[in-house]
């Protein structure tokens, strides 16, 4: 039996899509008595949530990539912080009160890639807001314990920010960025800004972003310190961006942090490394793309991809809690829960200025 709730509960809603690719706010679970956590589980009230491109995919697009498909009423969200209200008995390290990092992830803890700590490539995987695993985007969501992170008095908005950061702490790591590495981030959103504060961080010297929406060039600029821009134009061909990159740069670069999964950028990445180069794809892009495969070959580039992240969670925290890596400036739009179609349209509307919005409950 779980211990009674630190405040009265509302009405627990959600944000949903469907096959359909309709949005919109509905009553969902846990409700009534469901709300008991079991155990193992903690329930907790979601104050904070981040939209993230993988939402809109899934609203707009139905799927991510070729496995990932919407095929029934389906919650988002998975950028999330919140506070306990409720523990179950057998829950020993939380208590009413705490405030903490959702981390989506729900492994088996018994597979190969678990038991090496990979456990990102968990083949039986629950995580959530990825169908049929309902997400985040709701008031109250029940969680295992193991995957909420203590935060402290961090805010609600830096906590669910700690996700995105994890993306990008996972792509550092997996690139091999180094002091003094010269370092080109592609595409200048939410993951590609935090990628290039994580990079700045790291020690990478010169650092250059590139995209093709002028404003968010001039972001990156007032909030990474250092940092030199490219504007790609429309239609431009790749092996052109690439040498505008080595001009911004002054040299060619060693590693190339792909955050578009946009088949033509991730060429202009390519095209603008060093013999021996890496360039390291976080962007979500086409099922099958056509790459400069002999200039690959004949340079000895690396190509590094990504799947969400491992063991991220206590370091993201850290880098935060420091100062080292200051997302103060990321969160541009703010909406409450029941106006979270139109944060949807915010985040969706390339016109609107937007880097990351938040979606917040009372």
């Amino acid at each position: 039996m779980a211990t009674a709730t630190a405040v009265e509960t509302k009405e627990n809603l959600g944000v949903f899509t469907n096959p359909q690719h309709d949005l919109y706010i509905a009553q969902c679970s846990p409700a009534g008595d469901d709300l008991a956590p079991g155990p193992g589980e903690v329930l907790v009230h979601v104050r904070a949530s981040g939209i993230c491109g993988s939402d809109i995919h899934f609203q707009r697009h139905g799927r991510v990539g070729p496995t990932m498909v919407v095929r029934e009423e389906h919650i988002l969200g998975h950028e999330s912080s919140g506070v306990v209200i409720a523990v179950h008995p057998s829950v020993k390290d939380l208590a009413i009160g705490d405030r903490v990092a959702l981390e989506g992830s729900e492994p088996c803890h018994v597979c190969e890639e678990c038991l090496h700590g990979k456990y990102n490539g968990c083949p039986q995987m629950l995580f959530k807001s990825t169908p049929p695993v309902p997400g985040f985007l709701r008031r109250y969501v029940k969680q295992k314990a193991q995957w909420c992170h203590k935060i402290g008095d961090m805010s609600y908005e830096f906590g669910a920010l700690l996700e995105p950061l994890c993306v990008a702490l996972a792509g550092i790591e997996r690139a091999g960025v180094k002091l003094g590495d010269p370092v080109v981030v592609c595409g200048a959103g939410p993951i590609g800004i935090i990628s290039a504060l994580c990079a700045r961080a790291a020690g990478a010297v010169p650092l250059v972003i590139t995209d093709i929406d002028a404003n968010r060039l001039s972001f990156a600029e007032k909030v990474v310190p250092g940092i030199r821009t490219v504007l790609v134009k429309r239609g431009e061909k790749a092996e052109e961006i690439g040498e505008n990159i080595i001009k911004a740069a002054g040299l060619r670069p060693s590693i190339v942090i792909e955050c578009t999964g946009v088949e033509s950028s991730v060429s202009a990445g390519i095209f603008s490394l060093k013999f021996g180069g890496v360039i390291h794809v976080i962007g979500v892009g086409a099922d099958y793309q056509n790459l400069p495969f002999m200039h690959l070959s004949v340079n000895e580039i690396d190509i590094r991809l990504q799947y969400r992240y491992a063991n991220t969670w206590p370091r993201a925290i850290r880098l935060v809690n420091s100062g080292l890596v200051d997302v103060s400036s990321l969160v541009t739009h703010r909406f409450a829960l029941k106006e979270s179609v139109e944060a949807f349209k915010t985040a969706s509307d390339v016109k609107s200025g937007a880097i990351k919005v938040m979606i917040l409950d009372e």
